[in-house]
Formats: structure tokens, C-alpha cells, sequence
């Protein structure tokens, strides 16, 4: 399943969506009205998912292997009442859409702590930390170095933070970092034409993909391998002129030629 978007930005989970679909048997799609109603135009051609409206995505997630929160969604700087709870309609109902992300990431991930989640962009920036705890080791964080200070300040690593929350961080950057609390492993690659908007999401719809039938570590640490290789692989043929849907393209091509070196 893959939640996320806003009014404001609608191609970020569009992105996520389309290279999980061409990796999984079913992708479960919910998002703002305004992105359903998108999402269900271009289904004319686009017919690889469900769209699910926001106030029914809990009869969707149990049938879910992993659930990718965030991409699109946006962030808010008003305080936030941590004790408040809100049950699904309220939160879908609050006018702030970074209000929103907060409490339905609390919502979801207190309710749903035995499934694989992979929390990017809008949803980790309003995380709380303690919620990690929930999770028992079944997240994986997505932060760039921005993201990354943000959510857990400066001054402490990748290895520090998946250790002290029991999950998987993937830091994205020139070279990526992958940590558990056992294990952490540096992948390099890619190009400057991989900081274009929306290959981030690509890659969270990656991991998200892979992470249905393989364990997070390994989802993580290969959704980062192949995201690169498939950047390098454009790299070859149009130079840094590329952008996120040919990332999305070309990452099929890149596993096929993977798996064939087994």
C-alpha cells in the first residue's frame, strides 16, 4: 500500500506507485481526493492498482506485505497535542494537511506495528520518535541529510539512530548508508542527475516493492543499489538529462540484467 500526497503535491506518490506496480501483484494506491481523481483518470491507461479512499484504507492494509507512508504528504510547523487522539474520519477531516500527516502516521503506526513500513518524506518530518518503538524493528526510515537532521538533530549517525529505534535507516546522498541495529553498509554510485525531484520517491516505491516478500535490510540496501545503477544506466545514454518517470522506466531493465548475472 502506498499513502501519501497532498493538494500541493501530486507526482510524488504518482511516482512511488508506478515502479511498485511494475514490481508487485497489486498496489493499493490512497491518497487525497484530488490525487485519487487524478490516479483514476490516468487509469484509462494506468490499470496496475486500487484506489482506495483515505477513509478506507484499513480494510486495505491487512492485505498489505509492506506499506510505504509518506511521499507528497506535506509537513507543518503549528504545535501538535501528542496525547490527542483522533480516529481515522477526524483526521481526514482536519484542514492541515501536515496535521493530517502526523496523526494519521500516529494512527497507523500505533494500530499496525506487525507490518513492514517504509516511512519517507512528509510522514517522517512529523514523526515523534518514541513511535519507532512500536514498531519492533519492522520500519525503514528514507531521510536525506536534511531529513535527516531535522528528524534526529546533528551530531549523531546513521548507525546511532537505527540502533537506538531498532529499525533500518537508509541516509541517501552521493553514497548512500544503510544501517540495522547489527549492520550498516555504504552503497555508492548514481550520478547529479539522480537529485531531480521525485527519484526519491521512485526509490521509496523501490524498497517498498521489494520489501513484500524480502526482509527490510535487504530491501532497503538493494533498492538503493538498483536506483543507482539504473541512474548510471541513463547516465550512458542521455547524459544527466533525465528525470524521475525515466528512472522509474528504467529500473525494470536494471534488475532484469541483475538477476541474469545469478
Amino acid at each position: 500500500m502506498i499513502i501519501g500526497g497532498s493538494t500541493l503535491f501530486h507526482a510524488a506518490s504518482m511516482w512511488a506507485l508506478t515502479i511498485a506496480s511494475r514490481i508487485v501483484d497489486m498496489v493499493f494506491y490512497a491518497s487525497v481526493k484530488e490525487n485519487n481523481d487524478i490516479v483514476r483518470e490516468l487509469k484509462k491507461e494506468f490499470q496496475n492498482g486500487i484506489v482506495v479512499p483515505r477513509n478506507q484504507i484499513e480494510a486495505y492494509i491487512e492485505e498489505s506485505e509492506s506499506i510505504l507512508i509518506g511521499p507528497g504528504m506535506m509537513r507543518s510547523e503549528k504545535p501538535v497535542d501528542k496525547n490527542r487522539e483522533l480516529s481515522l474520519e477526524e483526521i481526514n477531516d482536519l484542514e492541515d494537511e501536515g496535521l493530517q500527516s502526523y496523526y494519521l502516521t500516529k494512527y497507523l503506526v500505533h494500530k499496525y506495528p506487525h507490518k513492514k513500513w517504509i516511512i519517507d518524506a512528509g510522514a517522517l518530518q512529523m514523526i515523534e520518535l518514541e513511535w519507532l518503538e512500536q514498531l519492533q524493528g519492522h520500519g525503514v526510515l528514507t531521510p536525506h541529510v536534511g531529513e535527516f537532521e531535522r528528524v534526529f538533530g546533528t551530531g549523531v549517525t546513521v548507525s546511532e539512530v537505527a540502533a537506538k529505534y531498532n529499525c533500518t535507516v537508509l541516509l541517501k546522498g552521493e553514497v548512500d548508508m544503510v544501517c540495522t541495529p547489527e549492520t550498516c553498509v555504504k552503497i555508492a554510485g548514481g550520478n547529479a542527475g539522480m537529485t531531480k525531484g521525485g527519484t526519491g520517491d521512485v526509490l521509496a516505491g523501490l524498497i517498498a516493492a521489494l520489501a513484500t516478500k524480502n526482509d527490510l535490510f535487504l530491501s532497503a540496501a538493494a533498492g538503493s543499489y538498483i536506483n543507482k545503477k539504473a541512474g548510471e544506466a541513463l547516465y550512458e545514454r542521455v547524459g544527466f538529462y533525465f528525470n524521475a518517470s525515466d528512472l522509474a522506466a528504467e529500473i525494470p531493465q536494471v534488475m532484469k540484467q541483475l538477476l541474469s548475472l545469478k
